[in-house]
């Protein structure tokens, strides 16, 4: 039991460094050529106002309202990438697990050759 709470704190702060290195893997390296294929765009600075920021009577300044969405496209890249990368360790940790079962067992011989030592009462 004990090994399996070290395995699962490792992955955690393994995981949580992963998601450093594809944010800034999305936000510096994808980002910027697609951005600059689509006509120069930033996809930070990209954002739906609502509200614009207005300067008030006291001559405060009043914050606008905007929707930042494309904040949220980099995210949802970066989980694209993520999702990608855990789903292909899992299939290599399954094969590689499949391969150690197939080892392990015993090679059972077929019931296709034994067929003929059966009685002829019984019938296929």
């Amino acid at each position: 039991m004990r090994g399996n709470v070290i395995d699962l704190a490792v992955g955690v702060i393994i995981g949580g460094a992963f998601n450093n290195i594809v944010s800034s893997l999305v936000a510096d390296v994808i980002m910027p050529p697609i951005g600059l294929l689509m006509g120069g765009v930033n996809f930070t600075d990209l954002k739906l106002t609502l509200k614009a920021p207005e300067v008030a009577a006291d001559g405060s300044q009043v914050a606008g309202v905007a929707i930042n969405y494309g904040n949220f496209l980099q995210a949802v890249f970066s989980f694209l990438i993520v999702a990608f990368s855990v789903f292909l360790l899992v299939k290599l940790v399954n094969r590689l697990t499949h391969k150690k079962r197939r080892k392990k067992l015993p090679h059972l011989p077929s019931l296709r050759k034994k067929r003929n030592c059966l009685p002829r009462s019984v019938t296929c």
